[in-house]
């Protein structure tokens, strides 16, 4: 595809080097600006054509970081690729981390080249502004899209995390509508839900032949995501012998089919998701930590629907549009949440997040008679005035007689007092730590004078 407007600045001190760039670029009709220093290769960024830049990481003046860093400031917009030297990972993994888009290993593969450029360009041409539905208006989720879109542009593999039902899989689609690969598939995969003796035949592929029921040759998950995003969802839950595996797949970039007697090369974008504390796992020895590094190059963290209840009013909207939608039922005649309803939802604690939100509604959809949904109708346990979860401390005796309402109330009082504190005085997120409702909370507090 032609861009004659398009320039690619390429910054490197070895002539040859440059040459074999430039002679790249002109073959693939992009025009290369070439530069063997930092200082000429900020003079040639005064062209506002570059919408890409290729830098060695040592220079006569600095290093590629130096420009890299610079542009983050300057020209943030603008994809920077860095050349690394050969299995010089740790270099690769700090420009990733620092802000590159992506890395070269010397000497240059020139496949891996015209990918990355087109990657690049196509990057740099792509719109920004998506919510890819992950809805919200609260700080918490619009902090959340600008980083998605910021990561969007890197090419390093991505560890997205937190709690089931907070939209990790959205998250995962996003970053791959934001970015270069849009084009591209985007192909999922749990990989708690395939058997152990076929995750490496998904994965990787098979030969025709390979084993007892191998009839055809399978291209596998990782081909068939090629110049696109592949998703491994609840990476926690590879077996042990499989880390291994992948880990060999992300450094080499490349997969052995099951049967095959070569490696072929794969170009991905990798992302990870698991609701597992992926450290915890590491250090009981249940998963490796050296492809817990690698995967976890960058992290985005999926915050729970507690954090952000402010969003609620509007994700249960759009629940109930959808709802509408699917029954063909006009907006008029939807279902309408009051005050009342709505409160009662800012106030449970959704362990299972959006997703829970999502089919309380939809049950409630099923299940209502008339248009005005209540609290009753919910279905939320009941949580006006529970017990406090038993404390991890025994109860120390009481000497004498005492009183013993009290004396409970006391010791209510201290608990709620430090999870207070915990939460920083943050109501919703100390009756999470409590293990109750924040209706339950406002009782007690209100009942033991607390304010």
């Amino acid at each position: 595809m032609s861009r004659p407007a398009n320039k690619v600045l390429v910054i490197d001190d070895e002539p040859d080097i440059r040459e074999l760039l430039a002679i790249t670029l002109r073959r693939m009709k992009v025009e290369p600006v070439c530069a063997a220093s930092l200082a000429e290769g900020e003079e040639a960024l005064r062209d506002g054509a570059v919408r890409f830049c290729l830098t060695d990481m040592r220079l006569p003046d600095g290093d590629g970081l130096d420009m890299l860093e610079r542009l983050q400031c300057s020209r943030p917009e603008l994809p920077v690729a860095v050349i690394t030297a050969h299995g010089n990972v740790e270099t690769a993994i700090r420009a990733l981390k620092s802000g590159a888009f992506d890395f070269l290993s010397k000497p240059v593969d020139l496949e891996q080249l015209r990918a990355l450029i087109n990657n690049g360009l196509e990057l740099s041409a792509a719109p920004r502004e998506s919510n890819g539905g992950l809805l919200g208006d609260s700080a918490l989720m619009v902090q959340l899209r600008a980083t998605a879109a910021k990561l969007a542009r890197s090419m390093a593999p991505l560890y997205i995390h937190g709690e089931s039902g907070t939209g990790k899989e959205l998250a995962a689609r996003l970053l791959h509508r934001l970015g270069p690969r849009a084009k591209g598939p985007f192909v999922p995969v749990n990989c708690g839900a395939i058997p152990t003796e076929l995750l490496e035949s998904e994965l990787f592929g098979h030969k025709r032949g390979s084993f007892t029921g191998a009839v055809r040759d399978h291209p596998g998950l990782f081909r068939m995501a090629e110049g696109g995003t592949l998703l491994l969802d609840e990476v926690a839950e590879l077996p042990l012998q499989m880390q291994v595996k992948l880990l060999r797949v992300i450094q080499e970039r490349s997969v052995r089919p099951v049967g095959g007697r070569e490696e072929l090369p794969v170009d991905v974008r990798l992302l990870s998701a698991t609701h597992h504390a992926l450290d915890e796992l590491v250090a009981r020895g249940e998963f490796r930590s050296d492809l817990y590094y690698r995967i976890n190059v960058i992290s985005l963290r999926m915050p729970p629907l507690r954090e952000h209840g402010e969003d609620i009013p509007l994700l249960a909207e759009h629940f109930l549009r959808r709802l509408a939608g699917k029954q063909g039922v006009s907006r008029r005649r939807m279902f309408s949440l009051d005050e009342e309803v709505l409160e009662a939802l800012r106030d449970y604690a959704f362990p299972g997040n959006v997703r829970e939100l999502e089919n309380i509604l939809e049950r409630v959809w099923t299940l209502c008679e008339g248009r005005r949904i209540t609290v009753a109708d919910l279905g939320l346990p009941d949580a006006s005035a529970p017990a406090l979860e038993q404390a991890s401390e025994p109860i120390p005796e009481t000497e004498g007689k005492g009183n013993l309402g009290s004396y409970l109330d006391e010791v209510e009082r201290t608990r709620i007092l430090k999870a207070l504190e915990r939460a920083h005085w943050n109501k919703t997120r100390a009756a999470r730590l409590l293990g109750v409702s924040a209706r339950a909370l406002r009782y007690r507090l209100k009942k033991l004078g607390i304010q």
